[in-house]
């Protein structure tokens, strides 16, 4: 009777695990919120406090969606910070108003989606040029987009003249900063991001050729996928959602400059590191992407919270992103 009560109780606990292991993103968000309620008596639990939470996450979480896809076809973007700088200062810079003397563009006013489409297009080029780099130039993904990196910044710089893109007009503005209800708009845009990812990742025959080659590139190849043309695909919606991060991020502040969306790339990868995307390739889901976005953003409000300096910060982020990536490779070691 003992032994059987044993082999019941073993049974239950392998059965936690497995369970455990299987969650562990979405038993560690739940978890942080927890200690985060505990602490701030509550205050972490409030609308407003989940608002601001989405607000300020919303704008990641497009980067996130982007890199995600990537390292899931098992390449990485370092590129997506600057890239996200460019093209909140496109978009920002047609939608100064005319009589604004400070504007790029003195004296020309633009219709409202000739901003959204600038910013949107210019990341989408550059995802595909990243794209180029990696499918046919067969370019490492580390060099292509740290090289591309460079370029963004200069040409930020270049477009800009190194000065603040402000002034911006209100309708602009509101795109990011106004609300439906209780419900900030950059939620919305997420949400629906999210789920067009999601369709596309696992109802489409494109989602899963991304799958294939992050699994295994060769036997993609042999299988008939167009591995070139998948990693083009890949890196353009990338690229898409880059742009629409530095749109929203534009309308958000109501400006643009060449510190615009600085380290996105680290918070990004962390965060789909995080999420469970795995850096071996071939294994990730939307859900886990956008769980480790908000798990971040719970730790940066918790350090924030508990008055850690911003200085360490940066340090806790660096080791969250080389314990995930440990662990990932632990598990999928035996792949």
């Amino acid at each position: 009777m003992a032994n059987k009560t044993k082999s019941a109780a073993g049974i239950a606990l392998k059965k936690v695990g497995k369970f455990a292991a299987k969650y562990t993103t979405y038993l560690t968000f739940v978890v942080l919120l927890v200690v985060l309620a505990i602490l701030t008596r509550g205050g972490a639990l409030r609308w407003i406090s989940i608002k601001n939470l989405l607000i300020a996450e919303s704008v990641r979480a497009f980067a996130a969606l982007g890199v995600g896809i990537i390292i899931i076809t098992k390449g990485i973007d370092l590129s997506i910070g600057f890239v996200v700088c460019l093209c909140a200062s496109v978009a920002a810079s047609f939608a100064q108003p005319a009589d604004y003397s400070g504007a790029l563009f003195v004296g020309k006013q633009f219709p409202l989606f000739l901003p959204i489409i600038a910013g949107i297009l210019t990341g989408t080029v550059f995802g595909l040029f990243n794209g180029a780099l990696v499918a046919y130039g067969k370019l490492p993904p580390f060099i292509a987009t740290l090289g591309s990196m460079s370029i963004a910044k200069g040409l930020q710089l270049i477009y800009t003249k190194a000065a603040v893109v402000g002034s911006l007009r209100p309708e602009f503005k509101k795109i990011g900063q106004g609300s439906i209800g209780p419900i900030p708009n950059l939620a919305i845009y997420v949400l629906i991001a999210a789920i067009l990812v999601w369709v596309l990742l696992k109802h489409t025959k494109t989602g899963t050729n991304f799958y294939a080659i992050g699994g295994n590139i060769q036997a993609a190849r042999v299988s008939g996928i167009k591995v070139e043309l998948g990693l083009m695909v890949a890196y353009g919606i990338a690229g898409l959602c880059y742009g629409i991060a530095g749109t929203l991020q534009a309308s958000r502040l109501g400006l643009a400059n060449s510190l615009t969306a600085n380290g996105m790339e680290l918070d990004a990868i962390a965060a789909v590191t995080v999420g469970g995307v795995s850096q071996s390739g071939g294994v990730g889901n939307v859900g886990g992407m956008m769980i480790g976005v908000f798990t971040m953003g719970l730790i940066n409000y918790g350090m924030t919270y508990l008055a850690i300096n911003s200085y360490y910060q940066q340090i806790v982020k660096g080791l969250i992103i080389i314990l995930a990536v440990y662990f990932d490779m632990r598990k999928y070691s035996k792949r």
